[in-house]
């Protein structure tokens, strides 16, 4: 789906919704493959010319493999080598190193194999845990479909309550750990959700208020059969013929006996 497709949609989002798709997709990424230099001009000391500071990204290319893993913010980079300096230069590809780790979730008390970079190791050891790792680091980071998805996961336990059933302690601890992440529930379900998928839930949810209001009977009709109804009671009373009153009083002394 293109960009301009997707922002036209997410006018019908939640507004938590929109403003995690909008990062996720458009956000500014933490720069990996450069340095990014300070200030706005620069001078150069041999000649002392100014010029203007550009810290623009570098274009990334992001493969399908790259939704199923942790890469850390890297991807495939593109340009041009000088392999020879009396020939053009040639394209060229720099691709990142990818091993697979074993990574451990003490939330979701889990080991999960994932395709990561050095870099993401780095960055979980920074942040002394993958769980801290996964909900410190910004959508834009994550990038991929599988970091969203887990940090989706982890907030919804957290949201819940209801992990590690059999250790109450470790969970109240992790809670405790974990405080500033807590948000509501309904802001983690929305949490990672492609625009596919949050169209699916968009319309599943549209079609329930729909169902509710259909069964739900607006208090004008109630009111109307209740007044009709008020009316022939009435009208039934005005129509049925008055008993004729019994002339025979138990009371009245009687002169014969």
């Amino acid at each position: 789906m293109s960009a301009v497709k997707s922002r036209s949609f997410l006018n019908r989002f939640p507004v938590f919704y929109q403003k995690f798709y909008k990062e996720w997709r458009w956000g500014p990424q933490a720069p990996v493959h450069y340095v990014p230099e300070e200030g706005k001009w620069k001078r150069n000391p041999e000649t002392g010319e100014v010029k203007v500071i550009q810290n623009k990204p570098i274009p990334l290319t992001y493969p399908k493999e790259f939704e199923d893993g942790l890469w850390g913010g890297e991807a495939l980079v593109r340009g041009f080598q000088k392999r020879n300096p009396l020939r053009r230069r040639a394209p060229h590809f720099w691709f990142p190193s990818l091993i697979k780790s074993v990574l451990y979730s003490e939330i979701l008390d889990k080991h999960m194999e994932i395709t990561v970079t050095p870099r993401t190791l780095r960055l979980v050891d920074q942040h002394y845990g993958f769980d801290s790792y996964i909900l410190e680091t910004p959508a834009q980071d994550l990038k991929s479909n599988l970091g969203v998805k887990l940090k989706r996961s982890l907030l919804l336990a957290l949201a819940k309550k209801d992990f590690l059933p059999n250790n109450a302690a470790k969970r109240g601890e992790l809670l405790q750990k974990y405080q500033k992440h807590i948000i509501p529930i309904e802001e983690a379900e929305w949490y990672g959700l492609t625009i596919q998928e949050a169209l699916e839930k968009l319309g599943e949810s549209e079609q329930r208020e729909v169902k509710a209001q259909a069964v739900k009977q607006p208090l004008k009709i109630k009111f109307r059969e209740e007044f009709i109804q008020q009316l022939k009671a009435e009208q039934e009373e005005k129509s049925t013929p008055p008993t004729p009153k019994s002339s025979w009083n138990p009371f009245k002394f009687n002169k014969s006996v």
